[in-house]
């Protein structure tokens, strides 16, 4: 089973930056397709991209533009690049399989405010 530990996060003023990553133990990593979903409270988490073994991408229509996925499956890591955010991107972030299964990680915790 993959387990995650996403870091990253932090307070950022609107049209700031932040790049997340996730790194993930496991021999499957590279095999399987991996997404960023974010949660806020009272909200069902959502997917926000993702990336298949072999590179392709998806973005929700909310951060298309803004947010870059990307993954380097030698050392089992992916990464999102968020940039122009906006304070409804506030959020926690978590990376996990697509489609999920198994345990969620901790989770960093992204805050756009001025």
């Amino acid at each position: 089973q993959v387990q995650f530990v996403e870091s990253g996060g932090g307070l950022v003023q609107p049209g700031g930056s932040l790049r997340l990553s996730c790194a993930a133990s496991g021999r499957r990593f590279s095999s399987n397709a991996m997404g960023w979903y974010r949660q806020t409270p009272g909200k069902q988490r959502e997917l926000v991209a993702d990336i298949t073994s072999g590179g392709s991408t998806y973005y929700a229509n909310s951060v298309k533009g803004r947010f870059t996925i990307s993954r380097d499956n030698a050392k089992n890591t992916m990464y999102l690049q968020m940039n122009s955010l906006k304070p409804e991107d506030t959020a926690v972030y978590y990376c996990q399989v697509v489609p999920p299964n198994g345990s969620w990680g901790q989770g960093t915790q992204v805050t756009v405010s001025s």
